[in-house]
């Protein structure tokens, strides 16, 4: 992997208050990451599958720093992957983001 990262989209790919998944295949990770735009424009990475069922987080509401699984409504802290709300019992996974001139890059596995 680069140490400058994967580039995997541009800012203007992924809406503010949603998401887009990008594939294992192009990250080299166990699962889809899901990258997610916060109300606030920040982007954040985490693991796309809702560990509590098998959701996408990508498709979940993404909203003051926090996304909900639009299965369940588990809800996991952007910046900790932390777990905030039942039925979701296990944190989910984080990964390292930069925003350089427009250009999303993600550091796969890399904490925040």
């Amino acid at each position: 992997m680069s140490s400058n990262g994967i580039r995997v989209a541009t800012l203007d790919d992924i809406p503010v208050g949603e998401g887009i998944a990008i594939d294992k295949s192009t990250t080299g990770t166990e699962d889809d990451i899901a990258l997610l735009r916060d109300d606030d424009g920040s982007v954040y990475a985490l693991d796309d599958t809702c560990p509590h069922e098998i959701a996408s987080l990508a498709e979940g509401w993404v909203e003051d720093g926090y996304v909900e699984c639009p299965m369940h409504s588990s809800k996991f802290c952007l910046k900790s992957g932390e777990v905030q709300c039942l039925p979701a019992t296990q944190n989910t996974r984080t990964h390292r983001v930069e925003v350089r001139d427009g250009q999303v890059f993600v550091f796969p596995n890399e904490a925040p």
